[in-house]
């Protein structure tokens, strides 16, 4: 048999394979036509060598050069091309910097430098040995440089992909650069002995059949090409059992001979106990339901294109879980029944005591009433594994889920398919129960990968919606303690004055004037109480906001603490300014301002209230010459909610809730002080003139 030929037609037999598919999953694209084109002349010239390799066929040895400059010049058309691409986004090219259209005239040029010195030379060089020798020679030299181009290209193609493509091409790169670093031994061994190795010569073309998986494979991997490169998964799955197989016996044999070779007299019967035994494993392997499996999720994740567009398919998911149309827990449910096309589900969600209970269900209705302990057997599975239960495959084959435990109503629910995990920082905070789809009706590799990358996104969105619940409950609890906080504090004062007049009742209850004050004191507190009542039932802070007179608040409120020494002087420079808020809330602010100045000075010294008008805006200042505070205390202490001077009787939240009012109404409060000098608190209020 002539092996030079075999060698040849098994390279044509594959790249012609590999041109069909190419030509069937063309997309008239650009990088898919340069595929082609140099697929076509490899496979061209592999059947002219072929055929140059028969004793009764006698093809010119100028004919096979001229198809391997064509085969070549493809393929560098083709990198160059590639090149390109991956440089799109780089300055130049690190060879020399060529730009695009000087690459192209350097290809034309070597194009036609190596027509030159291939085939005009030779033919038109007179009949000199001398003359030959340097023709071959050069000739040679023009092969190791095509050799040497193309690997310099894959070089490149290589150097600038990104992380993320070399995973694409770098099957590509080392089949096109096996065939052109062959090539280039075998010519630069040829140029050092002056002849072709006729072994090397034969052996070119076994190899150069060996790049078409790899090329094939890039292809397939790199949608960027356009090529969209699909075999039957049971016929590539059913090749390769055979293949195996055969691998397998060719192996056995080859131990089997050793063995009755320097097996001794015992090496006949050894060797057919190692035949039977061996045959007897490989029958177990072939039959092995799980070696079959695990074969066929590594077959379809290493060398066929993915069942899911998952550009698509994330885009989808993360659509649905943004929108806004339904709850955040329903939309979980939307988004990953959509992957497998089912039409309904259950959520589960983790409580703070542990115990999983539902937290939305879309068309597919709620179970009644459940333990939480029926489900910790599945909880402590799903955590500890992470896997996707099928339900029906559990009830078929139970020992696929060791130790799993379902509670009988959930396994008898109507429709229920599919219980996906969601975990969060390795922890499940919840599960999702699907409903059977009426198009998808089983699961392989791929759909349990996105499911399960599907449920850590998932969970993490259910954890932030559990995260915003209890944040909101949190503020609704603290608007309610500020709320409250600040009642009791109204009430702290109101009591105060209940206590004023049981202090002075036995002193002063025979005056009618103290009498009338008891009574309108009483009816002032009774008011406020009130109110204070009808805040707890609302949860709103104070009433309605009303056009005020400043002047006459500030009348009304020092009249309030004349009683008590230093009774405070007003001082009114302006008399028409009018400010929109609540009365009370208002007046409740200057109360507390005149109270803790009286405090802070003693009865023989002064507390002066002024009211004037500065650059439009009202300004009230409350001003003693009492023990004063230091600029510490100021800064860390006078407004700090809870913080208070006064020991038991102080709620430490006077000051904090008159200047917080103040601002709500785009106004401040400034503080001058220093100890044993007194304090100036300056009221700033937005105003307007009123009407007189």
């Amino acid at each position: 048999m002539n092996i030079g030929f075999i060698s040849y037609f098994v390279a044509f037999v594959a790249y012609f394979a590999l041109l069909v598919l190419l030509v069937f999953s063309w997309r008239s694209r650009q990088f898919g036509t340069l595929v082609i084109l140099a697929t076509a002349c490899t496979a061209t010239w592999a059947a002219v060598s072929a055929a140059s390799a028969l004793e009764t066929i006698q093809l010119p040895q100028i004919m096979t050069q001229a198809f391997e400059l064509v085969k070549n010049s493809a393929w560098c058309l083709f990198l160059l091309k590639t090149v390109n691409h991956h440089n799109t986004n780089k300055a130049a090219l690190s060879l020399g910097k060529l730009t695009t259209s000087n690459w192209k005239i350097l290809l034309i040029v070597s194009f036609s430098l190596a027509v030159v010195l291939l085939f005009i030379i030779p033919l038109t060089t007179p009949h000199s040995d001398l003359l030959l020798s340097i023709s071959r020679d050069s000739s040679l030299l023009v092969w190791i440089g095509i050799a040497i181009a193309g690997m310099l290209l894959i070089e490149q193609i290589y150097r600038f992909s990104e992380q993320g493509d070399r995973w694409a091409i770098k099957y590509l790169c080392l089949g096109i650069a096996g065939m052109f670093a062959y090539d280039f031994f075998l010519y630069s061994e040829a140029l050092l002995f002056k002849q072709v190795n006729p072994n090397l010569w034969t052996a070119r073309g076994f190899v150069n059949s060996l790049a078409v998986p790899l090329i094939a494979i890039s292809i397939a991997r790199n949608p960027k090409w356009e090529l969209d490169i699909h075999v039957s998964r049971d016929v590539v799955f059913h090749s390769i059992t055979v293949v195996g197989a055969g691998i397998y016996l060719l192996a056995m044999a080859s131990a089997g001979y050793f063995i009755r070779y320097y097996g001794g007299t015992w090496g006949g019967t050894v060797q057919i106990v190692f035949f039977v035994g061996s045959g007897v494993l490989l029958i177990v392997l072939l039959f092995s339901g799980n070696i079959r499996a695990q074969t066929r999720v590594l077959l379809s994740k290493h060398f066929f294109s993915y069942r899911y567009d998952y550009r698509e398919e994330w885009l989808k998911f993360t659509h649905t879980l943004a929108a806004s149309e339904t709850t955040v827990p329903e939309r979980i449910i939307r988004a990953i029944a959509s992957l497998v096309s089912s039409e309904g589900g259950i959520l589960w969600a983790r409580q703070d005591d542990g115990a999983y209970a539902v937290l939305a269900n879309w068309n597919m209705p709620e179970p009644g009433f459940t333990q939480s302990t029926e489900l910790e057997s599945m909880t402590t599975f799903a955590e500890s594994n992470a896997w996707i239960i099928d339900i029906k495959e559990f009830q078929q084959n139970p020992a696929l889920y060791s130790g799993l435990v379902l509670p009988p109503w959930l396994t008898t629910m109507e429709g229920a398919w599919l219980i996906i995990p969601l975990d969060f920082n390795a922890q499940l905070c919840g599960f999702a129960l699907i409903k059977h789809s009426e198009i998808q009706r089983s699961l392989n590799w791929e759909d349990r990968d996105l499911l399960k990358t599907a449920g850590l996104q998932a969970a993490s969105h259910l954890a932030q919606y559990q995260s915003d619940q209890a944040l909101l409950q949190t503020r609704q609890f603290d608007a309610f303690n500020r709320l409250s906080a600040y009642i009791v504090h109204d009430l702290k004062n109101i009591l105060a004055q209940q206590s004023l007049i049981i202090s002075n009742a036995e002193k002063h209850k025979h005056k009618p004037a103290f009498v009338d004050d008891v009574i309108l004191t009483i009816e002032n507190s009774v008011a406020r109480m009130t109110g204070l009542m009808e805040q707890m039932r609302s949860g709103l802070r104070g009433s309605e906001p009303t056009d005020i007179n400043l002047a006459q608040l500030l009348r009304q409120v020092v009249s309030d603490h004349s009683s008590h020494l230093p009774a405070p002087s007003l001082e009114i420079q302006a008399d028409i300014l009018n400010v929109f808020a609540d009365r009370e809330q208002l007046a409740t602010v200057f109360s507390h301002i005149i109270q803790n100045a009286q405090e802070a000075t003693k009865s023989t010294q002064y507390v002066i209230v002024r009211l004037f008008e500065e650059s439009g805006q009202a300004i009230v200042e409350v001003e003693d010459n009492g023990c004063g505070m230091d600029e510490k205390f100021i800064k860390n202490r006078l407004f700090k909610p809870f913080d208070s001077t006064k020991g038991l009787t102080g709620m430490g939240i006077g000051a904090f809730e008159s200047r917080e009012y103040i601002r709500s109404l785009s106004g401040d409060i400034n503080v001058d002080s220093s100890s044993g000098k007194g304090s100036l608190f300056r009221i700033i209020l937005p105003c307007r003139l009123s009407d007189r």
